[in-house]
């Protein structure tokens, strides 16, 4: 068991990565703190603008009292050439003589190979010191990474009976100050927010990152409009031209709201139909090779609904607000088309509460996430190992043991 000091010096570098969020992609958030005889002679953080990694900037730092010393990494050091030389090489010369790294990095290219040259070169490395924590602040990365599309988080604010509007009118705001000012810090994390033109035409938002701390990547907008109905002077359209603007459409969208879009600045992209509507896995496709890490659904209410249908959710926040909507035409949270039976209808491990004001806010994990931290990973992984012997073996979605909740905040 790791010593408490240990604990804290690997906290240090997970705060030192923290503020790498909204500012690293599309490389992941590092922290990096590097200690001798108890006492800290150098610390680091990615920043993507600055291009040093955080092992980098904490070896600077540290100077000649690296040698001998103790490096807390957020995440295993690399070993490829990319936009810098390799970090695994520079921590060997450097003469550390131990290494707690919290993470392995999922990206294939290292994939375990930093931590063998630790060890090659004599250094002592401890694996997973606060593994999990380490995780959150890379999910977007180790999906993109691993998959080529992008993390898929969802976000709804809703009533206690599901409801997202009223029947007639949207007439304010559901949620509660607190609970806005935590959609902000999702926006921070995210590379892309999604809506459907229904809630463009409904709304008229301006889909912007609103938040106090900086965000040096802007906020692409991804809008899903198979006939081109978004106004051309819609409030998205007519501000902030340096924020990129994808509208996602049919190939038999009328050709002249094409034009009419492309004059305000948008990126009008068709793509083909899947079920339902427009082909979600085309539109993921498309923004992952684009290096956008991680998508922000934030509706309507059909979209969300034909995100879960396709099990294309990574990760959802349920955000409750404590009122009552009512009405049989008020819209619901999730639209779409009913799974038919309970049995059969998606299962979601709900992970985290978190008090924001007045609201509660589910953060959930569907059964078919890619993400690092899903808790059904090893269900999962137990599933994909039995249906290679036995390929009737898989159970249906509805009849698997829910995971166990892991925390509440």
């Amino acid at each position: 068991m790791a010593e408490t000091k240990d604990l804290r010096h690997m906290r240090r570098a997970l705060e030192l990565a923290e503020k790498s969020t909204g500012l690293a992609s599309p490389n992941p958030p590092v922290g990096c703190v590097i200690v001798k005889n108890g006492r800290i002679v150098g610390e680091g953080w990615h920043e993507f603008a600055q291009r040093d990694h955080a092992e980098v900037q904490a070896l600077r730092a540290a100077g000649n009292s690296a040698r001998g010393a103790t490096v807390y990494l957020t995440l295993e050091p690399c070993v490829h050439i990319g936009r810098t030389p390799p970090c695994t090489p520079l921590l060997v010369s450097s003469g550390i003589r131990r290494a707690f790294v919290a993470r392995g990095d999922p990206n294939p290219i290292v994939a375990g190979k930093g931590l063998e040259a630790l060890r090659a070169a004599g250094i002592e490395v401890h694996l997973g010191l606060l593994e999990e924590d380490a995780g959150r602040l890379i999910e977007a990365f180790a999906c993109h990474v691993t998959s080529g599309r992008p993390l898929v988080v969802s976000k709804v604010a809703m009533s206690l009976d599901g409801r997202i509007a009223g029947a007639r009118t949207r007439d304010g705001r559901i949620s509660c100050p607190e609970a806005l000012e935590f959609g902000q810090s999702l926006r921070l994390q995210m590379d892309v927010i999604l809506v459907g033109s229904g809630t463009v035409l409904a709304d008229d938002p301006h889909l912007t990152y609103r938040g106090r701390r900086p965000k040096a990547r802007p906020l692409h907008r991804a809008i899903l409009d198979s006939m081109l109905k978004t106004p051309p002077r819609a409030r998205l359209l007519r501000g902030a031209p340096e924020i990129p603007t994808l509208i996602f459409c049919s190939p038999s969208a009328p050709a002249r709201r094409r034009l009419n879009l492309e004059a305000r600045g948008a990126e009008v992209i068709p793509v083909p139909r899947g079920p339902g509507g427009l082909s979600l896995k085309r539109v993921l496709r498309v923004l992952g090779k684009r290096q956008l890490l991680g998508v922000l659904v934030e509706g309507g209410s059909q979209v969300h609904g034909s995100f879960v249908a396709g099990q294309l959710i990574d990760k959802f926040y349920f955000m409750v607000a404590p009122l009552i909507i009512g009405g049989e035409k008020s819209p619901p949270s999730v639209g779409g088309t009913a799974c038919g039976s309970i049995a059969g209808s998606p299962r979601f491990a709900i992970v985290r509460t978190i008090q924001a004001g007045s609201d509660l806010i589910l953060e959930a994990y569907p059964r078919s996430s890619r993400s690092i931290l899903s808790p059904w990973r090893p269900l999962q992984q137990k599933e994909d190992k039995a249906i290679s012997h036995q390929p009737s073996a898989r159970p249906a979605g509805g009849e698997a043991e829910l995971p166990h909740r892991r925390s509440q905040s």
